[in-house]
């Protein structure tokens, strides 16, 4: 009689728990002073994990995470999916009335914060009655209503726990740091996470000797780039506590990081630093840009002056992404590469036919990292289903791209970011490479206003290079002198600032909102 075993499966912390067994004494997560190896690490996910699962917590249930980079963040929010609930992580840089609709929204029973975030959350604590009375914990700071995070986990056991994981289970629900309205949380499974971490560990080259650093945000989806691949394979994740350009410099020299995400105004800000030429970025083997396109002069200057390794992914969190590598880079300057490993991607027209190589369209994807679905949220996610020809389903990005006839991806702008100016669609992402190069330029941004004769009209926002003497209306002069009739700029205003979100994209919305 043939044995019948049950299916294989193999799942993130099954993979941990894995690593911490064979290579106990290997450095696992490095922040600031603590340095654990990887049977600390899974320890301590163990620890919150046990407790959560003390505290009736598991599958189906979610656990609020508002804290600022650190190691015990890492295994507050993993320890979280070692025990079956769901993480939901918080951006921090949101008002404590935005963190109540998402903790709400989300229907968390815990929730974690730390010294840092603690006045985010004390000013609504009593508005959280979802929140259990023993379930406040918090890290690095005394006060009545929490429970302190380190002799609650002291108090843990460090066993593995003994849940069943299953593909479709809630990993993380991902909610936007939006700044009208209740962002839509995005929820993300076991096998969506899994396709996360292998995919990218493939397509990037990480390996059990990588040392990657993460820059930007635990709770932002994009740091998961540098997080989850390396966790995989059994490497080093270092965590900047907070970023500076010479905290980065200086964190890749001394620790030899192999791997590094940064967002493109990290990249800007690291090129005009002083220390940059004099720094070591020998050990660095692959840079990636994500979160927002990288102009052509700004990745030209990053190969020139930090190093080849250059990969910029696009994606959207809802679930897509492609890579331009840098065997690719220099003959398709401005592509965003062709899909990862276990996607696809396609472009449609209005009518929600699918277009071939070369025709201009909304970009459409399918695959293994795709989300479940909106949170609460099943109209929303009907809307941006879209089903081809054989039934299959696609998510909607909102951007706009086409294929070039080698199969490699290049985005025109975002759907609801183009501008309609008498007639012609006019994409700012054009103007902004353009204006990107101008020498006192260091950042820029293009938005419709209101124009009486053409509907719409271009208007550039411009942060100038420190220490230049940028002029409006010479950029906009010289801009206009490079740019196709309806693509001229209206306008130039000299900004100090942009708002930005979690991973320093640029909320065109907020800029928008004067004007209009």
């Amino acid at each position: 009689m043939r044995q019948i075993l049950d299916a294989p499966s193999a799942f993130l912390p099954h993979v941990w728990a894995n690593h911490a067994r064979h290579f106990p004494h290997r450095e696992a997560v490095v922040c600031g002073a603590a340095r654990w190896t990887w049977r600390q690490f899974n320890d301590a996910m163990n620890r919150v994990a046990n407790g959560l699962i003390g505290l009736g917590a598991g599958q189906g249930d979610k656990v609020a995470v508002v804290m600022s980079n650190s190691a015990e963040m890492a295994a507050v929010l993993y320890g979280i999916v070692k025990s079956g609930a769901c993480a939901v992580p918080v951006s921090a840089m949101l008002s404590p009335e935005q963190i109540l609709g998402m903790v709400e929204d989300s229907g968390a029973q815990a929730l974690f914060a730390d010294a840092n975030t603690r006045a985010l959350i004390e000013p609504v604590m009593d508005r959280l009655p979802g929140i259990r009375r023993d379930g406040f914990f918090a890290h690095g700071f005394e006060a009545d209503g929490w429970r302190g995070l380190a002799d609650w986990m002291a108090a843990q056991d460090t066993a593995e726990p003994d849940v069943a994981y299953r593909a479709d289970d809630e990993v993380n629900i991902i909610y936007s740091s939006g700044t009208t309205g209740l962002p839509k949380g995005i929820v993300m499974s076991h096998a969506a996470r899994l396709h996360f971490a292998w995919s990218n560990a493939v397509e990037m080259r990480f390996s059990r000797r990588s040392r990657a650093l993460a820059t930007t945000a635990l709770y932002s989806n994009g740091t998961w780039l540098m997080a989850l691949p390396v966790l995989f394979v059994g490497g080093t994740l270092h965590i900047l506590p907070s970023f500076t350009p010479q905290a980065f410099l200086d964190a890749v020299e001394r620790e030899k990081i192999t791997h590094t995400f940064m967002v493109p105004t990290q990249y800007i800000v690291t090129l005009e630093h002083k220390a940059l030429d004099g720094a070591d970025l020998s050990s660095l083997e692959v840079m990636l840009s994500a979160g927002s396109p990288l102009r052509i002069d700004t990745k030209k200057q990053v190969i020139a002056r930090m190093g080849r390794g250059i990969h910029e992914l696009y994606g959207y969190s809802e679930g897509a992404a492609t890579m331009i590598k840098p065997e690719d880079a220099e003959a398709k300057w401005g592509s965003v590469g062709t899909p990862v490993i276990g996607f696809d991607i396609a472009v449609i027209d209005a009518r929600g036919n699918q277009l071939p190589f070369g025709e201009t369209g909304e970009i459409v994807a399918r695959g293994g990292g795709v989300m479940t679905g909106y949170h609460k949220r099943p109209d929303a996610t009907a809307e941006l289903v879209w089903t081809d020809a054989m039934g299959r389903a696609w998510i909607r990005s909102g951007d706009i791209g086409r294929f070039d006839e080698d199969g490699f991806l290049y985005i025109l702008d975002r759907k609801k970011d183009m501008i309609i100016s008498g007639g012609f669609n006019v994409f700012p992402a054009d103007i902004e490479q353009v204006i990107g190069g101008h020498p006192d330029v260091s950042d820029v941004t293009v938005i419709g206003i209101p124009h009486d004769k053409w509907g719409e009209t271009p208007l550039a926002l411009v942060i100038g290079k420190p220490g230049a003497a940028a002029d409006a209306e010479a950029i906009r002069e010289w801009a206009n002198q490079r740019l196709a009739k309806p693509q001229r700029v209206s306008a130039v205003e000299m900004r100090a600032e942009f708002p930005r979100n979690a991973l320093g994209k640029v909320i065109k919305r907020v800029l928008r909102e004067p004007y209009w």
